[in-house]
C-alpha cells in the first residue's frame, strides 16, 4: 500500500525522503530520491550523515520542492521495511517520554543492523566416486552418507564419529560436494484446537470473551483479574489461539522471559509447539532471525520482555501483558518508559485486543476499568475448586525468633511438620546477599560503597562486599579499615545468605536451594533451579521477589515470609500497593496442587492495613482504601506526575542547575493546555505544581550527584509541554550535568 501510495506523487516530479536515524536526534534528515527508484515509506536505506554513512529509515516521502543542496539517499537495504503501525509507536514514545526519535528507533532496529548479513548454511552430500584411499574413518562417512541426504558437517562428522577435517579431504577429492542449506525455520506448525483437560465454566466464559474481541479486529484493553492458580494463562491461550486462527501475531509480554520455561511448557502442551523468544538471553544471530520473522509475518506468536513491544509486527492482532502490576515492566535506563502503558498504545495504533492480566493488578488498571475505559473479566476461584492458602500473622512483638535468629519457633515447627509430610516450604525474604550493612563493633566504621551514598552488602559466598546501585565489589576485610581491629566486623540484618545458614541450622537433614540472581550461571542456571523445584529436588527453598513470579511448584505446601515490613518503610507513595502486591503473589504459590496450601507472615505490624486485608482475605476493601488515598493526595492515577533528575559529579554545580531550572519555570507564560501553579501558593485543580529541587534520597550514584525535582499535573493539562518548554528555557547542560526526565516515576529513590 505505501509503495504505491508514492507512485502518483513520482510522476509529478522528484521525491524527498526524510529520514530518521537511530542515533540520539529527533529530527528527520532530507534527502533527494535518485530517478524513479522502488522507494517506499519505512525502508532501510543508507544515507550520509557527516563524514560517515549509516542506514536509517524512511519516515516520510514528498513531493520535492527546490532542495538542489540536498544530498542523495543511498541504497536500500535487503531488511523487511518497518510498518506504519511502528513508526507511529515509534513517535508516539518519543513524544511521551521526551526521548529523542532516533534513541527509540534503535531499540526497534539495532538487532538485525548488529548482527550484520545472515551467514549462509552449508551442507554436503555424497556426489562423486569413492576417494582413492579408504581409511576406516572414511569408510564410515561413506556409510553414513549412503542415502543421499544432505548433511551439515557437524551432523555427518558426529554420525560417522570422526572430525570434520576428513570431510573437507573428502570434498578437496570430490566425494562429497557442498550445497547452501535454506535457512531453518522461524514459525513452527502450532496445534490450535486445545487438548484436554478443558477449560472450568469461568474460565471458558472468559476465553470466549477474549477470543471474541481478538476476531473483531479492533482495539480493546481487558483487565483478566484472578486468584493466584485462577487458571488465568490457559484463559488467554484461548485467545492468543483466536490470533493465529486467523492467521495474525500475538505478543505476549512476561516480567521474567529468561526464567520462564515453565511457562514455555505449558504454551507448547496447548499449542504442540513453542513461540518464538525474546529477550537479553538471546545471541545477536537469533535476535535478528527472530526480528525479520516478524517483520515479513513467518513469526506469529513472540514471548518476550519489554523490548519485544518495539518489533516490527506485520499484522498484531493480540498483545497480553501477563503479571500487568510488576515493576520489572518499567524501564529506567536510555528511554525511559512504561511497557504495560505503552503496550495499550501499540495495541491502539495496530487495532488490537490487549489483555492485562494479574492477580494483583495495578491501581491505574484498577481505576481504569472501574471507570469504564477497560473492560474487565474476573476468575474468582482456583481450578478444580482447589482451596486459596490459609495465611496466618506472625507478631515479631510477642512471638518473635531468639536474638541473632529470624526464623520465628511457630515458623520453624510448619516447617518441619510440611518435611514430614513430604512437602516442600518456601522461606521469603525480598533481600539479596547476607546482610545488608556490614559495621565494626569497635569504632562503629560503616562500610560505604566509594562511588554511591549506599551500605555495601555482604554476599558471604562471593567473600565480598558489594554496592546494588553500581556493581562495586570490594573483598570483605579481615580487620577494620578504620580502627584496624581485628575479629571486630559484625554482620547487621539478615539476607537470604544468613537466612540459609540458619535454616541449614535448623534442619540439618533437609535438602535447601537458594534461589538469586547473584549466583555465577546466569540465567541458565536459575532455569534448572526452577525446574528442580518443579521435580520435587528440593525440600526448602529460600528466595527473593523471583519466586513470586508466577511459578507452579507442585509439592510446595508452605510459604514463610521472613520479614512483610521491608518495603513499607520507605516514602514510595505505591509502598503498600507494592507490598500487598508481592505478598499476597508470593502466598499464592502454596496448595496449588495436590497439597493444601499454608501461608505464614512475621511481621512487627500486624495490624497494618496491608497485613490486615492479607490476611482476612479483604482485598477489595485495601484497593478502596487504598484508591481513595491516592485521591485525596492527588496522586497517580488521579494526577500525573514527572520526574526531573539532575546528575553530574560536582554537588554545588548540580544543584545550582537544578535550582536555575526550578526558576526557570516561573518564568514560564502559560500555555494553552496548562498553567504552573504560584511558588509556595496551594494550587488549583487545573494547575501543574512543581516540587524542588531537593537531594535526592540516594544522594550519589556511579560518583554522580542527582537533584530531584517533581512535576506534578492534572490528567487533563499537556505534561509533555510544559516539560518542553521548561527544558528548552532552563539552562543548558554542561560541564557534565545532565537532566533526566522521567514521566510516571516508579522509584522515587
Amino acid at each position: 500500500m505505501e509503495r504505491e501510495g508514492r507512485a502518483e506523487a513520482r510522476e509529478a516530479g522528484s521525491l524527498v525522503a526524510d529520514v530518521l536515524v537511530p542515533v540520539a536526534v529527533d529530527q528527520c534528515y532530507s534527502y533527494l530520491v535518485a530517478g524513479s527508484g522502488d522507494l517506499a515509506e519505512g525502508d532501510f536505506v543508507e544515507v550520509s550523515l557527516g563524514p560517515r554513512t549509516t542506514p536509517g529509515i524512511v519516515w516520510e516521502l514528498r513531493p520535492a520542492t527546490g532542495g538542489g543542496n540536498l544530498k542523495r539517499v543511498g541504497a536500500r537495504l535487503e531488511l523487511p521495511p518497518i510498518g506504519a503501525a511502528t513508526r507511529a509507536f515509534i513517535d508516539f514514545v518519543a513524544h511521551w517520554t521526551l526521548a529523542p526519535r532516533g534513541m527509540v528507533l534503535r531499540m526497534a532496529v539495532r538487532p538485525p543492523l548488529a548482527a550484520g548479513p545472515e551467514p549462509q548454511r552449508r551442507g554436503v552430500r555424497l556426489a562423486g566416486p569413492p576417494p582413492s584411499r579408504l581409511t576406516p574413518a572414511r569408510k564410515r562417512l561413506l556409510a553414513a552418507a549412503e542415502s543421499g541426504n544432505v548433511f551439515s558437517k557437524a551432523e555427518l562428522a558426529e554420525a560417522a564419529g570422526c572430525s570434520t577435517a576428513v570431510i573437507d579431504a573428502l570434498i578437496a577429492e570430490g566425494t562429497f560436494e557442498t550445497l547452501v542449506l535454506p535457512a531453518q525455520p522461524l514459525a513452527p506448525s502450532f496445534r490450535l484446537e486445545a487438548p484436554a483437560p478443558r477449560l472450568e465454566p469461568d474460565q471458558a466464559e472468559a476465553a470466549r470473551t477474549l477470543a471474541e474481541k481478538v476476531a473483531a479486529r479492533g482495539f480493546s484493553v481487558t483487565l483478566l483479574e484472578g486468584v493466584t492458580g485462577a487458571g488465568k494463562t490457559e484463559t488467554y491461550f484461548e485467545a492468543i489461539a483466536a490470533a493465529l486462527a486467523a492467521d495474525r501475531q500475538a505478543l505476549v509480554l512476561l516480567p521474567e522471559i529468561a526464567l520462564t520455561t515453565q511457562f514455555l511448557d505449558r504454551f507448547e502442551t496447548r499449542f504442540g509447539a513453542r513461540p518464538a523468544e525474546w529477550h537479553s538471553a538471546l545471541g545477536p544471530r537469533q535476535r535478528a532471525r527472530v526480528w525479520r520473522g516478524i517483520a515479513t509475518g513467518e513469526v506469529k506468536c513472540v514471548i518476550g520482555a519489554r523490548s519485544a513491544l518495539f518489533l516490527p509486527f506485520l499484522d498484531l492482532a493480540l498483545v497480553v501483558v501477563d503479571e500487568e502490576h510488576e515493576a520489572a515492566y518499567k524501564q529506567d535506563d536510555g528511554v525511559s518508559y512504561h511497557a504495560r502503558d505503552m503496550a495499550v498504545m501499540r495495541g491502539r495504533l495496530s487495532d488490537a485486543a490487549v489483555v492485562l492480566v494479574s492477580a494483583t493488578p495495578s491501581i491505574e488498571t484498577r481505576v481504569n476499568a472501574e471507570l469504564g475505559r477497560y473492560a474487565r473479566l474476573v476468575l474468582a476461584t482456583r481450578v478444580k475448586g482447589k482451596a486459596l492458602p490459609c495465611l496466618e500473622a506472625i507478631d515479631l512483638r510477642a512471638h518473635g525468633p531468639p536474638r541473632g535468629r529470624w526464623i520465628a519457633p511457630k515458623l520453624a515447627a510448619a516447617v518441619e511438620a510440611a518435611l514430614a509430610a513430604r512437602e516442600q516450604a518456601l522461606l521469603f525474604l525480598n533481600r539479596r546477599g547476607y546482610a545488608p550493612l556490614t559495621l565494626c563493633g569497635t569504632c562503629g566504621h560503616r562500610f560505604q560503597c566509594r562511588n554511591c551514598t549506599a551500605w555495601l552488602v555482604e554476599h558471604r559466598f562471593r567473600k565480598a562486599l558489594v554496592c546494588h546501585h553500581c556493581g562495586h565489589v570490594e573483598p570483605r576485610p579481615d580487620q577494620c579499615p578504620a580502627c584496624d581491629a581485628t575479629g571486630s566486623l559484625v554482620a547487621c540484618g539478615p539476607g537470604i545468605e544468613r537466612l540459609a545458614e540458619e535454616a541449614a541450622a535448623l534442619f540439618p537433614s533437609a535438602r535447601i536451594l537458594v534461589l538469586s540472581s547473584d549466583f555465577p550461571g546466569g540465567m541458565e542456571r536459575l532455569r534448572e533451579e526452577l525446574e528442580a523445584i518443579a521435580r520435587g529436588a528440593c525440600d526448602i527453598v529460600i528466595g527473593t521477589q523471583l519466586v513470586a513470579k508466577g511459578h507452579n511448584f507442585p509439592l510446595l505446601s508452605l510459604v514463610g515470609v521472613i520479614d512483610a515490613d521491608i518495603g513499607l518503610a520507605s516514602g514510595d507513595p505505591r509502598a503498600a500497593e507494592r507490598t500487598f502486591q508481592l505478598l499476597r503473589q508470593v502466598t499464592g504459590r502454596a496448595g496449588r496442587f495436590e497439597t493444601s496450601g499454608r501461608a505464614l507472615i512475621q511481621t512487627w505490624q500486624p495490624e497494618h492495613p496491608v497485613i490486615r486485608a492479607l490476611v482476612c482475605g479483604e482485598s477489595e476493601r485495601f484497593y478502596e482504601a487504598e484508591t481513595e488515598q491516592r485521591r485525596r493526595g492527588a496522586l497517580p492515577p488521579f494526577t500525573r506526575l514527572a520526574a526531573l533528575v539532575v546528575t553530574g559529579k560536582d554537588a554545588g554545580a548540580t544543584e545550582a542547575h537544578a535550582r536555575a531550572l526550578a526558576r526557570a519555570a516561573y518564568s514560564l507564560p502559560a500555555g494553552d493546555t496548562w498553567r504552573l501553579a504560584p511558588a509556595g501558593g496551594l494550587p488549583s485543580e487545573r494547575e501543574i505544581t512543581l516540587l524542588g529541587p531537593a537531594e535526592a534520597p540516594i544522594a550519589v550514584i556511579r560518583g554522580r550527584h542527582r537533584f530531584r525535582l517533581l512535576v506534578r499535573a492534572p490528567r487533563s493539562a499537556d505534561l509533555q509541554g510544559f516539560l518542553r518548554a521548561l527544558l528548552a528555557a532552563g539552562p543548558k547542560e554542561r560541564s557534565g550535568i545532565r537532566v533526566e526526565v522521567d514521566i510516571d516515576p516508579q522509584s522515587f529513590l
